[in-house]
């Protein structure tokens, strides 16, 4: 929630996470989690109001937090928001991209085209849009990506969705093209499958999950947590790929 300003350099220098879809589900809970570690973290996302709250949380348990409100698809915010978090800290070291889209129409018989163009622009180009954006403050300090992707982006899901299966299957080869070119630099990219998780990103299914479904998947604090893992690795080990899915998951 702080304005952007420079960093009183007498600070001891912990590091700073970026997180886009900040405002909730796996986001929210991947930037409490890192905030409960020490991290300073810098939140975007399309709605203020949830960016506000969750920016309150760590406040509140002593952290620090950054808004940014913005979309992820338009280079602008991007540019911007990367612009804030050097101007604020001079410095990042994470990055988790978790913002996502989907539609209920999955099926090439039903599905729209211009819905598609947007679920591809906002799970894939626009995570190359963050990572190119961020790249010079992460080389400056060997940082990590976590491209929050999705089982099916692993393993072929079909009732995931035409645009969603091609745009996270997509992912795993954005990283790999990270680690082979980056390497030199210590940055380190994981492309993280999360199988089903319980989060408001259930709605956008064609049949919605009840509660018995949903008490078997797993949880934003969960991914959080795996989240946590890769972000807290030492600088020469990289995570290139994590699967993690509920004991239902088929």
């Amino acid at each position: 929630m702080h304005e952007p300003t420079a960093e009183d350099q007498s600070e001891p220098r912990r590091p700073v996470v970026w997180v886009t879809g900040g405002g909730s589900g796996m986001g929210r809970a991947s930037a409490l989690t890192a905030a409960s570690r020490g991290w300073r973290v810098a939140l975007s996302g399309r709605r203020p109001d949830r960016l506000r709250a969750v920016a309150r949380e760590v406040e509140g348990s002593g952290g620090e937090a950054l808004t940014l409100p913005g979309d992820v698809r338009r280079i602008e915010d991007v540019t911007e928001s990367a612009a804030a978090i050097e101007r604020r800290w001079g410095r990042l070291d994470g990055l988790v991209l978790a913002a996502g889209a989907n539609s209920p129409r999955r099926t090439w018989a039903d599905q729209d085209l211009a819905e598609l163009e947007d679920i591809v622009g906002t799970n894939l180009v626009s995570v190359a849009r963050v990572v190119q954006l961020a790249l010079p403050q992460l080389r400056r300090s060997a940082g990590v990506v976590v491209v929050v992707s999705s089982y099916a982006g692993w393993r072929f899901s079909p009732g995931a969705g035409v645009a969603y299966s091609a745009s996270k299957t997509a992912l795993a080869s954005l990283c790999q093209s990270l680690n082979a070119q980056e390497a030199a630099s210590g940055v380190r990219a994981c492309h993280l499958c999360p199988g089903d998780v319980d989060t408001d990103f259930l709605a956008q299914r064609p049949e919605v999950p009840g509660v018995e479904a949903r008490s078997v998947m797993l949880t934003a604090d969960d991914i959080a947590r795996a989240v946590q893992f890769v972000l807290d690795a030492p600088a020469h080990v990289r995570v290139d790929e994590l699967v993690i899915s509920p004991v239902s998951q088929h």
